[in-house]
């Protein structure tokens, strides 16, 4: 069970007199099948809230039962996805609340780390880099224990693992040689190199390294408010990529390039400022060779 008062300092006291009224106000569950990795999710987040506890109760907050819910939002949601806001917290209506609550929440958020920072504070924001220390540290807990052996499979690399060269040499964000260029700022998030990207989403801002080996390759985070950006090669154009994806990925591997032996070149990356996805964000590179 997550340390009730790290839970209380992550919550504002404005949500939790007004708990009864965000239970009722969130997004509405559509029809659709259930979300992408949604029995691993719950699998993740019972675990984390009370070790798969049904008779868990928090004698500070009164949170109850495996997923923890506090008990003006069990109400709420007893009221509205089993009909009888006094239903019984029984191991089956835990289950039921909690599929439909949680497949609601990803319709709205679009991504299971969000999902979780909205468990746990009510705050439906999407970018990690504007959580609190402590809401990205519960996050990455649910998120690890997603990607352990629980529920079913997806038979899919988490985003966490990126392959690498056996003789690669990384280069994270925070490394010297790589140079930076109208406005970069920082991100944290503990699934990423060291913790934290730069990132940028002014049209023009420009990162750039110098390197000798055989291979380069760039690893960043995808998401939905995420853009394109051009690639160059010793200044010359040799790709524009985009980072959009339906749902965030932490890491995953952007570009790569590989050359016949071992030379000296320079990687830059040139933010293009796509309208309502501008951001680009650098984790590490890659060098191999």
């Amino acid at each position: 069970m997550p340390d009730v008062s790290g839970r209380l300092r992550a919550v504002a006291t404005a949500l939790i007199a007004g708990v009864l009224l965000v239970g009722l106000a969130g997004p509405a569950l559509t029809e659709a099948g259930d979300p992408p990795n949604l029995e691993r999710f719950m699998a993740a987040l019972g675990a984390v809230e009370s070790h798969g506890r049904y008779d868990a109760v928090n004698a500070r907050s009164g949170a109850l039962g495996k997923y923890q819910i506090l008990p003006a939002n069990w109400r709420a949601w007893a009221r509205r996805y089993l009909g009888d806001p006094d239903a019984a917290p029984t191991p089956a209506n835990q289950e039921h609340v909690a599929r439909h609550k949680l497949t609601s929440l990803y319709v709205w958020l679009d991504d299971w780390g969000a999902v979780a920072h909205w468990w746990l504070t009510g705050d439906g924001e999407r970018e990690p880099g504007a959580w609190s220390d402590f809401s990205q540290q519960y996050v990455a807990r649910v998120l690890a224990a997603m990607d352990g052996p629980v529920g079913r499979s997806t038979g899919s690399t988490p985003a966490s693992r990126v392959e690498r060269p056996r003789d690669a040499r990384v280069l994270d964000d925070s490394n010297a040689a790589i140079d930076f260029s109208g406005g970069w700022s920082e991100a944290e998030f503990a699934r990423y190199n060291g913790g934290q990207v730069r990132y940028a989403d002014e049209a023009g801002a420009t990162t750039w390294l110098t390197f000798r080996g055989k291979s380069i390759a760039w690893i960043g985070p995808m998401g939905p408010t995420r853009g394109e950006a051009r690639v160059y090669l010793d200044d010359e154009l040799v790709a524009t990529v985009d980072v959009y994806a339906a749902h965030f990925k932490a890491r995953a591997e952007i570009f790569s390039a590989t050359f016949n032996q071992p030379e000296t070149h320079t990687i830059t990356i040139e933010v293009v400022g796509t309208a309502d996805r501008e951001t680009i964000a650098i984790d590490e590179f890659v060098v191999g060779g």
